[in-house]
C-alpha cells in the first residue's frame, strides 16, 4: 500500500505528459489519457475513480473533437493533473495515517529485504507442519471412503456442494482468463 505515493506520481507525470502533447498530437494525447485511466483503474479508491472519470472524459473528448477543442481539452488534462495532485497525497497521508501500526521504523529498503527474507523463511519453516495436516486429511478422505456405507446423506451433501463450488471458481477462473467474455478467447 506504501507504493501508492509512487503510482501517483506516475500518474501525475502521466497526465502533465498529456497536457504537454494537446497543443500538437491530438492522438497521441488520446493514448496517454488512456494510460492514465488504465493507471487509475489499478487503485480503485473514490479519489482515482473521480481522476478515471475525469481521465475517460479527455479522452471521449479527444476522439470526438479532435484538434478543434484542444484548448479545452488541455485545460480539462490539467485539471485531472491538479486533482491528483491535490487528492493522491490526501489520500496517502490518511492511509499510512490508518496503517502506521504496520509500518517498521525506519522504512528502508533494508529493513523491507530483511522483513522479506523473514517472511520467507517462516512460511518454509512452516512447511513441515502443513505437510502433516494434509497428510491427516488424505487419511481422513481414504477413511471416509473405505466406510462408505456409514456416510451419511448430510455427509454427501457437504461434499456435493464443495464439488460444485470448486466447479463455479473453475469457470469463473476461465471466463477472468478469457478477458471477462463468455463466448471464448481472442485469438
Amino acid at each position: 500500500m506504501a507504493a501508492l505515493g509512487p503510482k501517483m506520481a506516475q500518474l501525475q507525470s502521466k497526465a502533465l505528459e498529456a497536457t504537454r502533447l494537446a497543443a500538437k498530437h491530438g492522438k497521441q494525447l488520446q493514448s496517454k489519457a488512456c494510460e492514465a485511466t488504465m493507471l487509475a483503474a489499478e487503485h480503485g479508491s473514490a479519489y482515482q475513480k473521480q481522476l478515471q472519470a475525469k481521465a475517460s472524459e479527455a479522452t471521449r473528448f479527444a476522439a470526438e473533437q479532435g484538434s478543434a477543442y484542444q484548448k479545452q481539452l488541455q485545460s480539462k488534462a490539467c485539471e485531472a493533473t491538479r486533482f491528483a495532485a491535490k487528492q493522491g497525497s490526501a489520500y496517502h497521508k490518511s492511509l499510512m495515517e490508518r496503517n502506521k501500526q504496520y509500518v517498521v521504523d525506519p522504512p528502508t529498503v533494508e529493513k523491507c529485504r530483511e522483513l522479506s527474507k523473514q517472511l520467507f523463511y517462516t512460511r518454509l519453516a512452516s512447511l513441515p507442519g502443513r505437510y502433516e495436516s494434509f497428510w491427516k486429511e488424505v487419511d481422513g478422505a481414504k477413511l471416509l471412503l473405505t466406510n462408505r456405507k456409514n456416510l451419511k446423506v448430510e455427509d454427501l451433501g457437504v461434499a456435493a456442494l464443495f464439488g460444485i463450488e470448486l466447479y463455479a471458481w473453475l469457470c469463473t477462473g476461465e471466463i477472468i482468463g478469457r478477458g471477462f467474455t463468455l463466448t471464448g478467447y481472442d485469438v
